[in-house]
């Protein structure tokens, strides 16, 4: 589950970043006096809102999670990454735009607006690395649920969970894991976390 949190967190930091550098080089309506310094307010609210957005809902499918059994498809973390960042390839790239747009208006604060988004997806992957850590589990969302709103989306009603180094992942969506082995009541690797 934390795979899809973090799988945003790159493509929003490095073009953010990208973006901001672009608006150092450019004059802009307001001047870099002012754009910069608004731009490092944006990327801390930015980075706090989104790193504490629907931390109780979070929490609360976390705690009425189930073991997942045989029946349970478990989406290997590198597909998982790979499907979420084509799904919202235009989304991104728009907001890349966006933020080099807004360099010649206010420079550099569209892109540290979006460096700070990214930073704070990044520290809630953390977060839950850290309750996946601290409950010896990695949780996993059902795919089909993913899809259609995220892993806290009002459609998921509950987490599945497997032990720490299924799926070849690691607590907060990191990968290096081993795979997980067939013996037993293992779940089938290949959901989206």
């Amino acid at each position: 589950m934390a795979v899809i949190v973090r799988a945003g967190a790159a493509p929003l930091w490095w073009p953010g970043l990208l973006a901001a550098a672009v608006g150092v080089f450019v004059p802009g309506l307001t001047g870099r006096r002012v754009g910069l310094p608004a731009g490092a307010v944006l990327f801390l609210v930015a980075a706090v809102v989104v790193a504490l957005l629907r931390t109780g809902r979070y929490a609360q499918l976390a705690e009425g999670a189930a073991r997942a059994g045989r029946s349970d498809f478990l989406q290997d973390r590198a597909v998982t990454v790979r499907n979420w960042r084509r799904a919202h390839r235009w989304w991104l790239l728009g907001a890349f735009v966006a933020a080099v747009a807004s360099g010649f208006l206010v420079p550099g604060a569209g892109g540290l607006l979006l460096a700070g988004a990214g930073a704070g997806l990044w520290a809630k992957a953390v977060r839950i690395g850290r309750r996946e850590q601290r409950d010896d589990v990695l949780y996993w969302v059902r795919t089909d649920w993913a899809v259609r709103g995220g892993p806290a989306g009002k459609q998921v009603k509950a987490y599945r969970t497997t032990g720490p180094v299924a799926g070849g992942g690691r607590p907060g969506g990191g990968g290096g894991g081993r795979p997980p082995r067939r013996a037993g009541r293992t779940p089938r690797r290949g959901g989206r976390r």
